[in-house]
């Protein structure tokens, strides 16, 4: 369901406490255009990167008119809820059948990678078992005897692997956090490695001990602990590739979102562009504020409406001479556009001013609405268990106190679209259960939140397309710009390197540390 479909069923769900409640119109933009270069010269390589739990994306009809409302809003209208019709194209078809193969692909993909390594694995932690058992299953009666020395050598061998098993499983075995467009360079050259490491060994286990029958037991056991030896030596490998050699900072990125302007910078190390890509994604929807194209659209028209210039027509026929009047007019059409600024400042300034004002009575509404809570409480220590109220209870009974004053703020901050009544009961039970404040309870609609506060439905940003110059595999360097875009907005990054910093040292002598005070013979005392 589009995002205007959630606004409405919001306000429907407030005008249950709240009476009647404004007839709200809303109109879906056009599905945006995929970019196409205009620089036939350069190429740019685009991949998809997308998150694991594939969902459905959220319809682009974040985009409103901004609508003029007076203070008695939820009193005097009321809200009409339905259902949206869509038409689609042939392209949009075309896009959405490509998109469905990419991530067919993808899915295919990953579970092809996670499969040869699981078999990997497999085969790497029977090879020592077999290399033992072999013999003492196809011929034990040959063998010369071990004794201790080899019961020492199983016990190694045990440990070993039980330790290079917790290893891998630390290390490898982790639920991915993203499907990356290409495969990790690194984490493929050591699978590999450990592919034609095992394969060496049973290649020489196969010629000279199988073949020839070899009846030194001892010897074949030692053979099987250098093999776990390497093994172990190959995750320590792993280890300084995977995770050791990213930790020092070499490189600092810039993050704008290319909407609002809002960016952010990041240290990260040694890294490939795709890796890089997956880091920036991951601190977005920690820090950056959640995404609000309602914001947008109010300034596009506030801006339309400034640029607008007044019309002139020659009432008095072609053939009349009335230049001095129009070359009057287009001068004070001049004038109005040179003033536009003060219409901005002026509109913005109301703006400001009506934000406070409903701000203030949603902070005097909660207050109240709370502090009834704690009174109830007072109260009900002194009745019986059985009529005791539970916190969704509670909630719901101090809810409609606060409904008309929270949703004419989160309306004029044009927050409604990500808050639900369902959510906002919920958060209020929340805050009842642990005993927080109403500061506690409002600092969630206040001051907008990083994306990760919200439901993913709302967060207008979940596949996501990585756009560089560069192949994705290759590591980070300086000057690299690569753009990740999703539907209705995109992220640049701009990749600068930490300078070389030169430090130097200065020693000061401590005995250069005296002063002397001199006095002249006319200062007063």
């Amino acid at each position: 369901m589009s995002a205007a479909m959630d606004t409405e069923s919001t306000y429907s769900g407030y005008s249950h406490y709240s009476g009647h409640s404004k007839k709200a119109h809303r109109q879906g933009r056009d599905r945006h255009k995929s970019p196409r270069s205009k620089d036939g010269s350069r190429s740019e390589k685009s991949v998809t990167i997308q998150t694991p739990p594939a969902e459905p994306l959220l319809g682009n009809d974040a985009s409103r008119a901004e609508e003029a409302q007076d203070d008695n809003w939820g009193e005097t209208t009321t809200a009409i809820t339905g259902t949206s019709e869509h038409s689609i194209s042939q392209e949009d078809i075309a896009r959405i059948s490509k998109d469905l193969e990419d991530s067919v692909g993808l899915d295919c993909k990953r579970y092809l990678g996670l499969t040869v390594a699981a078999v990997l694995g497999l085969l790497v932690f029977l090879t020592p078992i077999a290399f033992i058992l072999l013999p003492q299953i196809l011929w034990r009666d040959d063998l010369e005897p071990c004794g201790t020395v080899c019961e020492g050598l199983f016990i190694s061998v045990a440990f070993k692997l039980l330790i290079l098993l917790i290893g891998t499983w630390a290390l490898f075995f982790r639920q991915p956090k993203a499907d990356v467009p290409r495969v990790f360079v690194f984490r493929a050259l050591l699978l590999v490695l450990i592919f034609l490491f095992v394969f060496s060994y049973w290649l020489f286990y196969g010629v000279r001990i199988l073949d020839s029958k070899d009846t030194n037991y001892q010897g074949i056991v030692q053979y099987a602990v250098s093999l776990v030896d390497a093994l172990l030596f190959i995750h320590y490998l792993a280890i300084v590739l995977l995770e050791l050699r990213q930790l020092q900072p070499m490189f600092t990125v810039k993050v704008v979102r290319s909407t609002d302007g809002e960016s952010r910078y990041y240290s990260l190390g040694h890294l490939s562009i795709q890796r890089a890509a997956l880091v920036v994604l991951e601190n977005y929807y920690r820090d950056f504020t959640v995404y609000n194209p309602a914001l947008l659209t109010a300034s596009k028209s506030r801006a339309a409406k400034h640029m607008a210039g007044l019309k002139v027509y020659n009432v008095d026929g072609p053939g009349n001479n009335a230049s001095g009047q129009s070359r009057a007019m287009i001068a004070a059409a001049a004038r109005r556009r040179d003033s536009s600024h003060n219409e901005l400042y002026y509109e913005e300034a109301d703006h400001e001013r009506r934000v406070r004002k409903r701000r203030a009575r949603l902070v005097v509404a909660v207050e109240e609405a709370f502090t009834h809570i704690k009174r109830l409480q007072a109260e009900e220590q002194q009745k019986a268990p059985g009529e005791m109220m539970d916190p969704r209870e509670a909630a719901q009974a101090i809810f409609p106190s606060m409904a008309r004053a929270l949703q004419k703020y989160l309306r004029t901050t044009r927050q409604q679209q990500y808050h639900s009544m369902e959510s906002i009961l919920q958060h209020l039970s929340f805050c009842i259960t642990n005993n927080m404040t109403p500061k506690a309870f409002l600092e969630r609609y206040l001051n907008p939140g990083p994306t990760l506060q919200y439901d993913r439905d709302r967060w207008f940003s979940k596949q996501w397309t990585l756009v560089s110059e560069e192949a994705v595999t290759s590591g980070l360097q300086d000057g690299i710009v690569f753009v990740l875009k999703c539907l209705d907005f995109s992220l640049v990054v701009n990749v600068k390197k930490i300078p070389f910093i030169k430090l130097s040292e200065e020693f000061i002598d401590p005995k250069s540390h005296k002063f002397v005070l001199r006095l002249q013979s006319e200062t007063s005392v």
